[in-house]
């Protein structure tokens, strides 16, 4: 791809985060209007969570996919598909009749944007080259899920109340439009020069085995861990890892390159990511039911009440990229992990749900701790790695993302359909009382996953951690010189 002018890289940079917008605003805003879905389409807990995570799933699913492909036969392609298909998703999400058609349109919104995240991530890492400018540019990225967290309940609480959720999906279409075309005019074309080859096989155990894992997780509350279904996808679950381990090492090119992982810095935010972005799914799930259905507040009162959260998000995340280019992933991730382990204990055990300064102080150091999260996660994963299969790289730290954010939904919604079992209404006492009582093993979890960033940042952001980065791509840099006969040069990584 040809050096571009300042202005010009900064537009795409901006062509960039506008599909990031329209796919973080669109999770924000749905949580919010999740009561109300639930209340005109009768779905039960386990509906809406089908409802978040038949979209995180098949994101998960497709996102190296999209990024391998995107790698091989042109990123501004990719993404143009990707835009087309999220933007008609969102439009058919407007439309559905009813809870099964609700969560058909959202898989079709997902196959869009499995191919805007990663693929935009890769025209990013490969249009800014220099280091802290791209430290800078994902300190933007991550920005503008700030701002998708601060605008998404204000803005879904305001056309919920006002228009009715499925308004929610319109906000998607005038953004969508515009950054396609956009991204026709402005968008350089790029490509790999050795993209990866297809890996249909990997491809099919990797839907295998998220899909088996996360209906596993979600139904059981309903059917019980002895259903002969239930049981039958966990054991594909189980094969369809075992698979992945001992096939992906055979292939040259393998859809998940095991190697990756020989870097600590990688895997460490591989890791966080998981632990992060489950956090805030089940934070913004768990919230966002307590807050109408508990408390009764209305969409855009509840918006209003997480404002804190998502303020600090949107201050915290453009200061963590300009502390990553400064200072690299150390301090941001200590600070993430403190915050968000603060978080969850104080709803996990003192119960701060029940005081409002409590609750404003948690939802503030949450804002805090995920706002300073992303920065380092996406820094780290394209960091070193070479900028020949930077799409890959993007796209498993997205889907160790997303894969996060099924999970988070996923496990917690879990634990209080199990909690709210035969309580009736979710306006009743019974259902509000239960709902609380089972609410403090998930803020328990929530806050097992901030320890865990804590303690993996830690680890994986120090000296020896560096080391094992550089061995990393040496030798992925070697082998891809080897595979073109070519010498590797230091200005061929990322």
């Amino acid at each position: 791809m040809p050096e571009l002018s300042h202005r010009r890289r900064q537009l795409v940079l901006a062509i960039c985060c506008m599909s990031l917008l329209i796919v973080s605003l669109d999770n924000t805003v749905l949580n919010v209007a999740l009561p109300s879905i639930q209340k005109e389409l009768h779905a039960t807990v386990a509906g809406m969570q089908w409802t978040i995570d038949a979209y995180t799933l098949v994101l998960a699913s497709l996102l190296m996919l999209a990024g391998s492909t995107a790698d091989r036969i042109g990123r501004r392609r990719v993404f143009r598909t990707g835009l087309v298909l999220f933007t008609l998703g969102s439009l058919l999400c407007s439309l559905a009749p009813n809870l099964e058609s609700l969560v058909a349109f959202r898989m079709v919104q997902a196959v869009g944007g499995s191919m805007l995240n990663p693929v935009a991530m890769s025209i990013i890492t490969n249009t800014f080259t220099d280091p802290r400018e791209r430290a800078r540019a994902i300190g933007v990225w991550g920005g503008v899920v700030g701002i998708s967290m601060a605008a998404g309940p204000l803005v879904g609480g305001l056309l919920v109340d006002s228009v009715g959720w499925r308004s929610i999906f319109w906000v998607n279409l005038p953004v969508g439009l515009l950054a396609l075309l956009l991204t026709w005019r402005y968008v350089p074309e790029s490509r790999a020069p050795e993209p990866r080859r297809p890996d249909p096989v990997g491809q099919l155990l990797v839907m295998a085995l998220l899909g088996s894992l996360t209906y596993v997780i979600i139904e059981t509350p309903t059917v019980g861990w002895t259903a002969p279904h239930v049981l039958g996808l966990a054991v594909l679950a189980v094969a369809a890892l075992a698979g992945l381990l001992l096939y992906e090492p055979r292939r040259t090119d393998p859809l998940i390159d095991l190697r990756f992982f020989r870097s600590a810095p990688f895997s460490g935010a591989t890791a966080i990511a998981v632990c992060a972005f489950a956090a805030l799914s089940g934070f913004l799930f768990l919230n966002t039911l307590y807050l109408q259905n508990v408390r009764g507040l209305s969409a855009l009162h509840a918006g209003l009440y997480m404002l804190p959260m998502a303020a600090l998000t949107f201050v915290c995340a453009p200061l963590s990229g300009r502390l990553v280019g400064g200072r690299g992933p150390r301090l941001p991730l200590l600070v993430a992990g403190t915050a968000m382990t603060a978080c969850g204990l104080m709803f996990a055990a003192f119960e701060a749900e029940t005081d409002n300064v409590l609750l404003f102080t948690g939802y503030v150091l949450f804002g805090i701790g995920f706002g300073m999260v992303n920065a380092p996660i996406t820094n780290t994963a394209v960091s070193g790695m070479p900028r020949a299969q930077a799409g890959v790289a993007a796209a498993v730290a997205s889907t160790s993302r997303q894969v996060g954010g099924t999970l988070g939904v996923a496990v917690i919604g879990a634990v209080l359909a199990a909690g709210v079992a035969g309580t009736g209404s979710p306006r009743g006492s019974a259902y509000a009382a239960a709902f609380v009582d089972a609410g403090r093993p998930a803020w328990w979890i929530i806050t097992g996953c901030g320890l865990c960033v804590l303690l993996v940042g830690a680890l994986t952001s120090g000296r020896w951690a560096r080391e094992t980065a550089r061995r990393t791509a040496v030798r992925l840099e070697a082998r891809t010189a080897a595979r073109v006969g070519k010498q590797p040069t230091a200005s061929s990584r990322a």
